[in-house]
């Protein structure tokens, strides 16, 4: 917005609130520096923000014992967003202020095998009743913020043939939550979403590689303080990547001995699961393993098999990893996901196959850390992955122009 010309088009309020926003002016004076705007003009485009509840104005005291300065500042409760990250096994659903602050917040326990169109559907009736819960109404939600496993092709809002979601290939999903609540919906990976969350979170950290270990493995790259998608959405798609000493267990993408397959946590159930059956006489029996919590609640009683187990599939993980760190250079691996319970045991073996397998100049102030907002990371980055769009100045811009 600096450096204006005189031949540029005027200021909209879109961009004014931008610059209010981020802190880049904060009264009606600096507004009309930054812009060239008449204090008319000025007068008019923040009389209508502060109609829409986008900003407000804070009157301070002078000074110098003058005039009392008036003060234009974001107002985060000018509304709402929606935010659902949907998981393999479960689901989260959150409302959020206009800064991705949670206001209320619920799990969803249906696994994405029963279909779009039965989980949005309750995933509907648990936003409003989180919106109920928060002090909220339908007139203040701005838009929603949805991920999903696996790659999405962003223009359409749909899966793009994941094996992880059977029947969510090519379903449109905006519409379904459009029917509901009339607002702009935008769709993403999981983790790309936590991704945007993560980097939020390290505001000094503009090149990051967000890791989620659970049900399945997956990426999300931020370079230059900007997120990758790839050229068709596809960017950080990790799990089938096939590894080297795999013993030939076949993938639902139709390859062999995929990461996914191999060191997720749905693997590390399965293997458990065989180990305790194939030995009935050990000196310590272990409990029936049917989920990721029973691996973790295992490695955090020090069980030697699923210490071990989770140690080798943090190494099958830094052996792709150790290539992205070489391609891309980040300055921090954050690790996140169900498995992230189990972060002793698999951040050695990540940092074991990341040194060894990746240049010294690449690793040399390289941090590994478990992600800093925990479970709520996939919420987050659903309000932030709204946010961005709904309060661009061309959205503003938008809304401010509807009756």
């Amino acid at each position: 917005m600096r450096g204006r010309t005189p031949t540029s088009a005027p200021a909209t309020a879109g961009e004014i609130f931008r610059l209010v926003r981020d802190g880049l002016a904060g009264t009606r004076t600096e507004i009309g520096r930054e812009t060239g705007l008449s204090r008319t003009a000025v007068a008019a485009r923040v009389d209508r923000l502060l109609t829409d509840g986008l900003v407000t104005e804070v009157v301070g005291a002078a000074a110098t014992g003058g005039r009392p300065a008036a003060r234009l500042e974001f107002n985060s409760a000018g509304g709402t967003v929606l935010a659902l990250s949907v998981g393999v096994s479960r689901s989260k659903a959150a409302v959020c202020d206009l800064t991705g602050t949670i206001l209320a917040e619920d799990t969803l326990d249906h696994p994405a095998s029963v279909g779009p169109e039965r989980l949005l559907g309750d995933a509907i009736a648990l936003l409003e009743k989180l919106l109920l819960e928060a002090g909220a109404d339908d007139a203040g939600i701005r838009g929603i913020g949805l991920s999903i496993p696996g790659s999405v092709d962003g223009r359409n809002g749909w899966s793009v043939g994941v094996p992880s979601l059977p029947g969510w290939e090519r379903i449109a999903l905006p519409p379904l939550l459009t029917e509901r609540f009339p607002v702009p919906v935008r769709v993403d990976n999981d983790v790309n979403v936590m991704a945007l969350a993560e980097h939020a979170a390290h505001p000094d950290v503009d090149d990051l590689l967000m890791v989620k270990i659970g049900s399945g493995v997956g990426a999300g790259l931020v370079s230059g303080g900007f997120l990758q998608r790839g050229a068709w959405g596809a960017a950080g798609e990790i799990g089938h990547t096939p590894v080297h000493d795999g013993p030939g267990v076949g993938c639902g993408c139709g390859n062999v001995d995929c990461l996914e397959v191999l060191a997720s946590g749905r693997a590390l159930v399965r293997d458990l699961a065989a180990h305790a059956g194939a030995a009935p006489d050990r000196a310590v029996p272990v409990r029936e393993v049917s989920a990721i919590g029973d691996v973790v609640a295992l490695v955090k009683q020090g069980d030697p098999d699923a210490v071990r187990l989770v140690r080798i599939a943090g190494r099958r993980l830094g052996e792709v990893l150790a290539a992205a760190v070489n391609l891309v250079n980040p300055a921090l691996v954050a690790i996140g996901g169900d498995l992230v319970g189990a972060f002793d045991p698999l951040v050695a073996g990540v940092r074991e196959a990341i040194y060894r397998r990746s240049m010294a100049a690449a690793t040399q102030n390289l941090r590994i850390e478990p992600g800093l907002l925990a479970e709520r990371s996939g919420v987050i980055g659903c309000a932030i992955l709204v946010l961005d769009e709904v309060l661009s100045p061309a959205a503003v811009d938008g809304a401010l122009a509807r009756p």
